[in-house]
């Protein structure tokens, strides 16, 4: 984990889950998983969309900041379709599954009109990628 990634998740354990800086009042969330390569214990911290429909669904952005390639934590999750997550106060094991087609196109769409940074960085990777969307379904 890197520095910065440490120095949100102690804000986040110390704040009940919430950050401040260039994540201030935006909802996040912890994300354990293990390498898939390595079977190393990771925690990713990451911004996420609730869903509407179904409290116990939230939705996750592979997006890295609109860099061309995935993050190593998207295939990590993908591979496992298990993960254990910490919101606010409360940890708890997920489901992984990725939103396709047009629902994941909805969803994607909604966190970039939130979030106007997820925009940007659809846009960044036009041609290159699409940016994956994860459902994490509480277990």
């Amino acid at each position: 984990m890197t520095d910065w990634n440490a120095n949100i998740v102690a804000e986040f354990r110390a704040n009940e889950g919430r950050v401040g800086g260039p994540f201030e009042g935006a909802p996040m969330v912890l994300v354990h998983h293990v390498g898939r390569k390595s079977g190393r214990k990771t925690v990713s911290p990451m911004m996420f969309m609730q869903d509407e429909q179904d409290p116990a669904t939230i939705y996750v952005f592979a997006s890295k900041g609109g860099a061309p390639t995935n993050p190593d934590w998207y295939y990590n999750l993908t591979t496992a379709g298990e993960a254990e997550i910490e919101v606010g106060t409360a940890k708890y094991p997920v489901t992984v599954v990725e939103v396709t087609g047009p629902d994941r196109d909805r969803i994607y769409t909604e966190q970039g009109r939130r979030y106007p940074g997820f925009a940007e960085y659809a846009v960044k990777t036009e041609g290159i990628r699409t940016i994956p969307v994860l459902a994490l379904r509480r277990a």
